[in-house]
Protein backbone atom coordinates (compact mmCIF):
# COMPACT_ATOMS: atom_id res chain seq x y z
CA UNK A 1 0.00 0.00 0.00
CA UNK A 2 1.91 3.09 -0.94
CA UNK A 3 2.21 6.21 1.00
CA UNK A 4 2.04 9.36 0.05
CA UNK A 5 3.85 12.76 1.23
CA UNK A 6 1.22 15.73 1.14
CA UNK A 7 2.29 19.37 1.71
CA UNK A 8 -0.79 21.84 2.68
CA UNK A 9 -1.37 25.13 2.19
CA UNK A 10 -4.74 26.36 3.93
CA UNK A 11 -6.67 29.64 5.10
CA UNK A 12 -7.72 28.24 8.06
CA UNK A 13 -10.56 30.77 8.79
CA UNK A 14 -13.55 28.59 7.71
CA UNK A 15 -12.32 25.70 9.68
CA UNK A 16 -12.79 24.34 13.18
CA UNK A 17 -9.60 23.45 13.51
CA UNK A 18 -7.21 20.31 11.33
CA UNK A 19 -8.94 17.34 13.29
CA UNK A 20 -11.89 15.98 11.68
CA UNK A 21 -15.15 16.70 14.01
CA UNK A 22 -18.48 15.19 13.41
CA UNK A 23 -20.51 18.35 12.61
CA UNK A 24 -18.08 20.89 11.36
CA UNK A 25 -16.20 21.52 8.88
CA UNK A 26 -11.87 20.65 9.45
CA UNK A 27 -9.09 20.46 7.02
CA UNK A 28 -8.36 16.70 7.91
CA UNK A 29 -12.11 16.20 6.70
CA UNK A 30 -12.20 18.19 3.56
CA UNK A 31 -8.90 16.66 2.73
CA UNK A 32 -10.52 13.06 3.14
CA UNK A 33 -13.54 13.26 1.16
CA UNK A 34 -11.35 14.91 -1.64
CA UNK A 35 -9.78 12.12 -1.75
CA UNK A 36 -12.90 9.88 -1.60
CA UNK A 37 -14.13 11.94 -4.88
CA UNK A 38 -10.55 11.55 -6.66
CA UNK A 39 -9.92 7.78 -5.82
CA UNK A 40 -13.00 6.57 -4.09
CA UNK A 41 -10.86 5.55 -0.57
CA UNK A 42 -11.76 6.09 2.69
CA UNK A 43 -8.35 7.21 4.22
CA UNK A 44 -6.95 9.06 7.05
CA UNK A 45 -4.97 12.02 6.67
CA UNK A 46 -2.51 12.16 9.24
CA UNK A 47 -0.97 15.72 10.09
CA UNK A 48 2.42 16.83 11.36
CA UNK A 49 0.30 19.36 13.46
CA UNK A 50 -3.11 19.98 14.82
CA UNK A 51 -3.20 23.20 13.95
CA UNK A 52 -6.64 25.35 16.05
CA UNK A 53 -9.25 27.15 14.45
CA UNK A 54 -8.66 30.01 12.25
CA UNK A 55 -4.94 29.18 12.09
CA UNK A 56 -3.02 28.72 8.94
CA UNK A 57 -0.66 26.77 7.06
CA UNK A 58 1.81 27.54 4.16
CA UNK A 59 3.55 24.17 4.67
CA UNK A 60 1.48 21.58 6.49
CA UNK A 61 2.51 17.95 6.26
CA UNK A 62 0.44 15.04 5.83
CA UNK A 63 0.76 11.91 4.91
CA UNK A 64 -1.85 8.90 3.29
CA UNK A 65 -1.93 5.22 2.40
CA UNK A 66 -3.71 4.89 -0.88
CA UNK A 67 -4.58 1.19 -2.59
CA UNK A 68 -3.12 1.57 -5.42
CA UNK A 69 -0.19 3.88 -7.10
CA UNK A 70 -0.58 7.25 -8.58
CA UNK A 71 1.84 9.43 -10.19
CA UNK A 72 2.66 12.36 -7.82
CA UNK A 73 1.82 15.13 -10.14
CA UNK A 74 -1.23 13.02 -10.77
CA UNK A 75 -1.67 13.50 -7.20
CA UNK A 76 -1.30 16.58 -6.38
CA UNK A 77 -3.57 17.63 -9.24
CA UNK A 78 -6.47 15.52 -8.43
CA UNK A 79 -6.60 16.82 -5.24
CA UNK A 80 -6.69 20.43 -6.65
CA UNK A 81 -9.42 19.87 -8.44
CA UNK A 82 -11.14 18.13 -5.97
CA UNK A 83 -10.47 20.48 -2.64
CA UNK A 84 -12.32 23.40 -4.65
CA UNK A 85 -14.05 25.72 -3.19
CA UNK A 86 -12.68 25.51 0.02
CA UNK A 87 -9.27 27.51 0.56
CA UNK A 88 -6.65 24.11 0.53
CA UNK A 89 -4.40 23.80 -1.55
CA UNK A 90 -2.19 20.46 -2.23
CA UNK A 91 1.13 22.19 -3.18
CA UNK A 92 3.22 18.57 -3.81
CA UNK A 93 2.33 14.94 -3.71
CA UNK A 94 5.75 12.20 -3.31
CA UNK A 95 5.64 8.75 -2.52
CA UNK A 96 7.64 7.85 0.34
CA UNK A 97 8.52 4.84 2.30
CA UNK A 98 6.15 3.24 4.99
CA UNK A 99 8.11 4.18 7.52
CA UNK A 100 7.39 7.62 6.98
CA UNK A 101 4.91 9.59 9.18
CA UNK A 102 3.85 12.90 8.98
CA UNK A 103 3.94 13.90 13.09
CA UNK A 104 6.75 11.19 14.29
CA UNK A 105 9.47 11.17 12.19
CA UNK A 106 9.35 15.47 12.54
CA UNK A 107 12.69 16.76 13.62
CA UNK A 108 11.46 20.70 13.84
CA UNK A 109 7.85 22.70 12.82
CA UNK A 110 8.26 26.24 12.01
CA UNK A 111 5.66 28.63 12.60
CA UNK A 112 5.16 31.87 11.68
CA UNK A 113 3.13 34.54 13.79
CA UNK A 114 2.59 37.90 11.71
CA UNK A 115 1.44 41.43 13.27
CA UNK A 116 0.16 44.52 11.15
CA UNK A 117 1.35 47.66 14.00
CA UNK A 118 -0.97 50.07 12.76
CA UNK A 119 -4.15 52.29 13.63
CA UNK A 120 -6.37 51.68 10.18
CA UNK A 121 -8.55 48.54 9.91
CA UNK A 122 -7.30 45.60 8.00
CA UNK A 123 -8.77 44.76 4.38
CA UNK A 124 -6.37 42.84 2.98
CA UNK A 125 -5.03 41.14 5.96
CA UNK A 126 -7.91 40.85 7.66
CA UNK A 127 -8.19 36.91 9.77
CA UNK A 128 -4.75 37.00 8.21
CA UNK A 129 -2.61 38.90 11.17
CA UNK A 130 -3.00 40.75 14.08
CA UNK A 131 -3.67 44.09 14.16
CA UNK A 132 -2.03 46.23 16.40
CA UNK A 133 -2.84 49.83 17.13
CA UNK A 134 -0.24 50.89 19.81
CA UNK A 135 3.22 51.20 18.43
CA UNK A 136 5.15 48.28 19.38
CA UNK A 137 9.07 48.05 19.83
CA UNK A 138 10.63 45.09 17.97
CA UNK A 139 13.80 44.88 18.87
CA UNK A 140 12.76 45.41 22.66
CA UNK A 141 10.55 41.96 21.77
CA UNK A 142 13.11 40.21 20.06
CA UNK A 143 16.01 40.55 22.66
CA UNK A 144 13.10 39.15 25.37
CA UNK A 145 12.16 36.55 23.24
CA UNK A 146 15.94 34.99 23.25
CA UNK A 147 15.14 34.38 27.38
CA UNK A 148 12.76 32.07 26.32
CA UNK A 149 14.94 29.91 23.93
CA UNK A 150 16.19 26.58 25.52
CA UNK A 151 14.48 23.77 27.63
CA UNK A 152 12.70 25.15 30.06
CA UNK A 153 8.91 24.11 31.42
CA UNK A 154 6.50 26.10 29.69
CA UNK A 155 3.81 25.74 31.57
CA UNK A 156 2.96 29.43 31.62
CA UNK A 157 2.34 29.13 28.09
CA UNK A 158 0.35 25.95 28.16
CA UNK A 159 -3.57 25.96 27.76
CA UNK A 160 -5.56 24.40 30.31
CA UNK A 161 -6.22 21.37 27.85
CA UNK A 162 -3.51 20.63 26.84
CA UNK A 163 -2.80 16.41 26.60
CA UNK A 164 0.96 16.64 26.23
CA UNK A 165 2.59 14.39 28.90
CA UNK A 166 5.07 16.99 29.76
CA UNK A 167 5.00 21.08 29.80
CA UNK A 168 9.04 20.88 29.19
CA UNK A 169 9.93 21.61 25.96
CA UNK A 170 13.24 22.71 23.58
CA UNK A 171 12.76 26.25 21.85
CA UNK A 172 15.36 26.29 18.94
CA UNK A 173 14.30 29.41 17.51
CA UNK A 174 11.81 32.67 18.63
CA UNK A 175 12.94 36.04 16.12
CA UNK A 176 11.11 39.15 15.98
CA UNK A 177 11.54 41.41 13.13
CA UNK A 178 10.01 44.41 11.51
CA UNK A 179 9.58 45.66 8.01
CA UNK A 180 7.68 49.04 8.01
CA UNK A 181 4.13 48.15 10.25
CA UNK A 182 4.57 44.07 9.53
CA UNK A 183 6.24 42.21 12.24
CA UNK A 184 7.40 38.48 11.89
CA UNK A 185 7.91 36.14 14.97
CA UNK A 186 9.10 33.17 13.49
CA UNK A 187 9.59 30.34 15.85
CA UNK A 188 11.30 26.80 15.64
CA UNK A 189 10.97 23.80 17.78
CA UNK A 190 10.80 20.24 18.00
CA UNK A 191 7.36 20.12 19.05
CA UNK A 192 5.00 22.79 20.84
CA UNK A 193 2.59 22.44 23.52
CA UNK A 194 -0.79 23.73 23.06
CA UNK A 195 -1.44 27.45 22.41
CA UNK A 196 2.37 28.20 23.06
CA UNK A 197 3.28 30.13 20.09
CA UNK A 198 -0.04 32.09 20.74
CA UNK A 199 0.67 32.76 24.32
CA UNK A 200 4.26 33.47 23.67
CA UNK A 201 3.26 36.14 21.65
CA UNK A 202 0.77 37.56 23.64
CA UNK A 203 3.86 38.12 26.58
CA UNK A 204 5.92 39.38 23.78
CA UNK A 205 3.26 41.94 22.86
CA UNK A 206 3.39 43.78 26.79
CA UNK A 207 7.16 43.51 26.03
CA UNK A 208 6.49 45.25 22.71
CA UNK A 209 4.13 48.28 24.35
CA UNK A 210 6.42 48.51 27.11
CA UNK A 211 4.33 47.17 30.15
CA UNK A 212 6.71 44.48 30.60
CA UNK A 213 10.81 43.90 30.53
CA UNK A 214 12.74 41.30 29.75
CA UNK A 215 13.15 40.42 32.78
CA UNK A 216 9.56 40.51 33.97
CA UNK A 217 9.54 37.76 30.47
CA UNK A 218 11.75 35.54 32.09
CA UNK A 219 10.07 35.73 35.25
CA UNK A 220 6.42 34.82 33.91
CA UNK A 221 8.46 31.87 32.21
CA UNK A 222 9.85 30.54 35.55
CA UNK A 223 6.66 30.75 37.65
CA UNK A 224 5.81 27.88 35.55
CA UNK A 225 2.18 29.53 35.92
CA UNK A 226 -0.54 30.33 33.89
CA UNK A 227 -2.12 32.89 35.25
CA UNK A 228 1.27 34.86 34.68
CA UNK A 229 1.19 34.35 31.11
CA UNK A 230 0.09 37.88 28.96
CA UNK A 231 -2.96 38.23 27.01
CA UNK A 232 -3.07 34.83 24.01
CA UNK A 233 -2.48 36.16 20.46
CA UNK A 234 -5.62 35.48 18.38
CA UNK A 235 -5.31 32.35 15.80
CA UNK A 236 -5.79 34.61 12.89
CA UNK A 237 -2.27 35.37 13.11
CA UNK A 238 -0.40 32.44 13.49
CA UNK A 239 0.67 30.36 10.64
CA UNK A 240 2.30 26.72 10.16
CA UNK A 241 5.13 27.58 8.27
CA UNK A 242 6.79 24.59 7.58
CA UNK A 243 7.96 20.96 9.04
CA UNK A 244 11.36 19.86 8.69
CA UNK A 245 12.10 16.13 8.19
Amino acid sequence: MPRYKLTIEYDGTPFAGWQTQADQDTVQGVLAAAFRRFCGEDVHVAGAGRTDAGVHATGQVAHVDLSRSWRSDTVRDAMTAQLRPHPVAVLAAEEVPASFDARFSATRRHYLYRIVNRRPDLALDRDRAWRIPQALDAQAMHVAAQRLLGRHDFSTFRAAECQAASPVKTLDQLDVSRDGDQIRIVTSARSFLHHQVRSMVGSLMRVGEGRWSADDLEAALKAADRSRCGPMAPAAGLYLAAVSY
